[in-house]
C-alpha cells in the first residue's frame, strides 16, 4: 500500500497543479524552491511573489472582454485594486503596472493616492473610487483631491449624511462625480438581515430625485452594491445581483449621466488544492444577466467595475514556519508545534476560521499521520486543525533526532493578513514579526528575491512598551 505523504496528495487531487509541484521531494511554490529560501533566510517568513499578481489581474480582464464580446456587450469592463487588501507599495506598484484603477477605504488611503500621485504612479485621471463610512475627514480629504484637479473621483454615498458633507464642502460651480451604495440583504444564516452599509433600495430613486437630480455640484455615476460572502453561484448571490441591476435600470431611466454598476469584489481564491470555480461560468453569467435586464428595461448597458483584492493578491503570498518540535497529549493527539504564532501571523485562521492551502515543504517521501498545528504563543485558541477540504491536517513523520527539520508553508496568504496582525508592533506574547521577502522574475525570466522586512526584535516592542 501507498503511504507516502506524496502518495497522499497525488490520490486525493490533481497533482502537481497551478502554483505547486516538486522536485526531489521538496515543494515548488510558482517554480520557486521554498527550502532554497527557507536556508538563506530561515524562518518564520513570509513572502512575496510578484507576477501572480499581474497575472490575476490580466486573468480577470480576459475573462470580462471574452464574455462581453460573447453577448455583444457595448459597455465596458474596469478593473479597480482594492487596497485594503494590501496597502504596501510594492504590492500597489505590481498593481497600477498593471493599468487597474483604485478604490479606497478609509481616510489614510486618501494620503496613500497623494504619495501615489507624486511619485508619478497614478495620474489625475485615474478612477478612484472612495467607499466606506465616511467621517468627516475622510469627507474633506475627498473633496481636497476634488479642487486639486482629479477628475475621476467617485465618492459612493453610504448614506445621505454623507452628500450633505460634500455639499457643504464644494464650492459654487465645482462638479463632482458621484456614487450611491445600495444596501444589500445579508444571506438567511447571517445575525442581520440588511447590510448596514450603504442606502436601502427603495428609498435610492426618491434619495436621487431630491437631493442629486436638481443639485448643479453633483452628477451620478456609479450605483454600487457589494455582496459581503462574495461572488457565488448560488440563489442568494444571483437575487442580489438581479436586485442590483433593476435599481440600475429604474436609475437610468431617470438620470442620463449613471455609465457604471460597481458589483464590488468578492471573486474567491484557491483555499485548497481540491478547489473547484467556475470563473469563466460565473464572468459569463454575470455579463449576460446585465445585458438581457437592460435591453428588456430598455437602458443601456452599464460600464461594469468590479473591487478585486483578495483575489488580486492573495495567491501572491505565503507563510513559512519550521516546526521546532512534537507533543503526543493523548493516544490520539499528536502536535506540531511552530516557531511563531498562528494568531499573530495569519489572524484570519483564528478570527473567522479562514482556511488556506498547507502543505509541507520537505519530507514528501516520507509516511503521513493526522496532526495539530499548535502556535508558540500561550493562547489556547493558537491552532490550526483543519482543512478546507477533510477537516483533519495530515503532515509527513520525521524523527526529530535523525531527520532535517519539517518546514511546512501556508499559501495563499498575501490579502488581509499583514493588515490585521499589524507589521512590526506590538504582538500577542511578545512574539516577533517574521522577516519577509519579496520574489519577481527578471527580464530573463530568472528568480531575484530581496529581505525587505527584518524578524522584530525585542528592542522595537520594549521601546513602544515605554521601556
Amino acid at each position: 500500500m501507498k503511504n507516502t505523504y506524496f502518495d497522499l496528495v497525488a490520490q486525493t487531487f490533481d497533482f502537481p497543479q497551478d502554483g505547486f509541484s516538486l522536485r526531489n521531494n521538496r515543494l515548488l511554490f510558482n517554480e520557486i524552491d521554498v527550502q532554497e529560501l527557507i536556508k538563506r533566510y530561515g524562518t518564520p517568513l513570509r513572502l512575496t511573489y510578484l507576477p501572480k499578481i499581474g497575472e490575476k489581474i490580466q486573468t480577470a480582464r480576459k475573462l470580462f472582454r471574452s464574455a462581453m464580446q460573447r453577448y455583444n456587450y457595448n459597455g465596458k469592463y474596469v478593473y479597480c485594486y482594492c487596497t485594503k487588501s494590501s496597502h504596501f507599495s510594492f504590492i500597489l506598484n505590481e498593481v497600477l503596472e498593471n493599468g487597474t484603477q483604485l478604490e479606497t477605504s478609509s481616510s489614510f488611503d486618501i494620503d496613500l493616492v497623494w504619495r501615489l500621485y507624486k511619485q508619478g504612479r497614478i495620474n489625475k485621471s485615474t478612477i478612484i473610487v472612495h467607499n466606506g463610512y465616511k467621517p468627516m475627514e475622510y469627507v474633506q480629504k475627498v473633496v481636497g483631491l476634488v479642487k486639486e484637479g482629479f477628475t475621476n473621483i467617485i465618492p459612493v454615498c453610504d448614506n445621505p449624511q454623507e452628500l450633505e458633507r460634500y455639499d457643504a464642502l464644494l464650492t459654487e460651480g465645482t462638479t463632482c462625480n458621484i456614487g450611491l451604495r445600495m444596501a444589500t440583504e445579508e444571506e438567511p444564516n447571517f445575525e442581520f438581515y440588511t447590510s448596514r452599509l450603504g442606502i436601502r433600495p427603495s428609498e435610492i430613486l426618491s434619495f436621487y430625485r431630491e437631493k442629486i437630480a436638481e443639485n448643479p455640484k453633483f452628477q451620478l455615476k456609479m450605483l454600487h452594491f457589494f455582496v459581503d460572502t462574495g461572488i457565488k453561484d448560488n440563489i442568494y448571490y444571483w437575487s442580489e445581483l438581479k436586485r442590483g441591476i433593476k435599481t440600475y435600470c429604474a436609475l437610468k431611466k431617470e438620470c442620463p449621466t449613471l455609465t457604471a454598476l460597481n458589483i464590488g469584489g468578492g471573486m474567491p481564491i484557491r483555499n485548497s488544492l481540491g478547489f473547484e470555480y467556475d470563473y469563466a461560468y460565473m464572468v459569463n453569467e454575470i455579463v449576460r444577466m446585465i445585458k438581457e435586464s437592460c435591453d428588456s428595461e430598455g437602458v443601456p448597458e452599464p460600464d461594469i467595475f468590479t473591487e478585486f483584492g483578495k483575489y488580486t493578491v492573495g495567491e501572491s503570498g505565503a507563510t513559512i514556519f519550521s516546526v521546532i518540535g512534537k507533543k503526543q497529549q493523548n493516544d490520539a493527539e499528536q502536535w506540531y508545534m511552530l516557531d511563531n504564532s498562528l494568531i499573530n501571523t495569519l489572524p484570519d485562521s483564528w478570527g473567522i476560521k479562514e482556511r488556506f492551502i498547507l502543505l509541507p515543504v520537505n519530507h514528501w517521501d516520507k509516511e503521513y499521520q493526522r496532526v495539530n498545528i499548535g502556535g508558540i504563543s500561550c493562547d489556547n485558541a493558537d491552532y490550526y486543525n483543519s482543512e478546507a477540504h477533510i477537516n483533519q491536517v495530515y503532515l509527513p513523520v520525521y524523527d526529530e533526532q535523525v531527520d532535517e527539520p519539517l518546514y511546512i508553508g501556508f499559501f495563499h496568504t498575501g490579502a488581509y493578513q499583514e493588515a490585521l496582525s499589524g507589521y512590526g508592533g506590538l504582538k500577542h506574547c511578545l512574539l516577533p514579526s517574521p522577516k519577509h521577502i519579496l520574489i519577481d522574475r527578471n527580464y530573463y525570466g530568472e528568480f531575484t528575491d530581496w529581505e525587505i522586512f527584518q524578524e522584530q526584535d525585542s528592542e522595537s516592542m520594549l521601546k513602544i512598551l515605554g521601556y
